[in-house]
């Protein structure tokens, strides 16, 4: 493929152009940059290359067909058992592994590469709709489920909108358990003045390699300032709706899962000026567990949503349209 950092990207925007974002199509649709009046929200991580090419996430990526992590380089779901990494080659790197070997938010972006199928036109694109065909040998050796998924992404004048849905092609009932991991920033503010809203009842028990045990146990704290605190935990029972903030000064950052999103990992580790609120359609392991794990029949589709919206209260007290 052509060099990550080249790869073309298309801006959406809102209709007075104060809020922007930038998609990367060929590198799984990757939003890598989300502006609010000229200002960054979204954490760059370690560059589009390092994305493309070692999973090294950053902005809003998509994981799939898995989200977060697996317990081992196997699995059975739905009368099929797969391999990925039966002769200790990686797969041919086609998955990232965390520190413990374990395969980590899906296939490489380097085979995920979108269709653009149609973008508003005008001064700023408003809306793009993209599609990618799971179809091919490579993708079907790790996930071998026939089927396509579409995203339509929407800047109103303080969100974007994301809503992807799963559409089953072939014929065999697809395991659905992708999610998004947006890597959101409060500007002008340490993370240490960051005031925390979580929109969740209860954490999923994790093992020592932060892979869900099945139990589960009460949130204690569902609003805090993040201090130095590290956070990377999984979590259910979500609020209606389900929101999740981070705010600081006149600004807020929040995620709203509007549709097909049951569970949500937060992520935050210390030394690091961003969190991630993660909109999850089944948790970590779903795919070796069945836990939460929903199924899309031949013919049938899957929907979920999800909205980053910025509250600007400076702007809301001078009148900005």
């Amino acid at each position: 493929m052509q060099s990550p950092e080249n790869l073309e990207s298309v801006t959406v925007g809102s209709p007075d152009g104060a809020l922007q974002a930038e998609f990367v199509p060929r590198a799984n649709l990757l939003c890598r940059s989300l502006r609010h009046r000229g200002v960054e929200l979204l954490y760059p991580g370690h560059g589009l290359a390092a994305y493309v090419t070692h999973g090294k996430t950053m902005g809003i990526p998509l994981l799939h067909p898995w989200a977060n992590r697996l317990a081992g380089p196997a699995y059975e779901v739905a009368g099929k058992r797969v391999t990925l990494d039966g002769d200790g080659s990686g797969a041919e790197g086609r998955f990232p592994t965390d520190p413990n070997g374990l395969p980590m938010h899906g296939v490489l972006p380097s085979l995920l590469r979108w269709e653009l199928e149609s973008a508003t036109t005008g001064p700023l694109v408003h809306r793009l709709a993209a599609r990618l065909r799971w179809s091919s040998p490579p993708l079907l050796a790790l996930f071998p489920f026939e089927h396509e998924l579409a995203v339509e992404a929407t800047v109103s004048d303080d969100a974007l909108t994301l809503v992807t849905t799963l559409r089953a092609t072939g014929g065999d009932r697809v395991p659905v358990a992708f999610g998004y991991h947006p890597y959101l920033i409060v500007p002008g503010a340490h993370r240490r003045d960051w005031r925390v809203t979580l929109g969740a009842a209860r954490r999923l028990v994790l093992d020592d390699r932060m892979i869900p045990t099945g139990r589960r146990e009460p949130l204690e704290r569902r609003e805090f300032l993040l201090g130095d605190e590290s956070w990377d935990d999984g979590l259910d029972e979500l609020t209606s709706p389900p929101l999740f903030a981070a705010s600081a000064g006149d600004r807020a950052i929040t995620v709203v899962f509007e549709e097909g999103y049951d569970f949500a990992q937060v992520y935050a580790p210390p030394g690091h000026d961003f969190i991630c609120f993660e909109p999850m359609t089944a948790p970590a392991n779903a795919l070796i567990s069945g836990d939460g794990l929903a199924f899309v029949a031949p013919g049938g589709e899957y929907r979920a949503a999800f909205s980053v919206r910025i509250i600007d209260r400076a702007d809301r007290e001078a009148g900005a349209p």
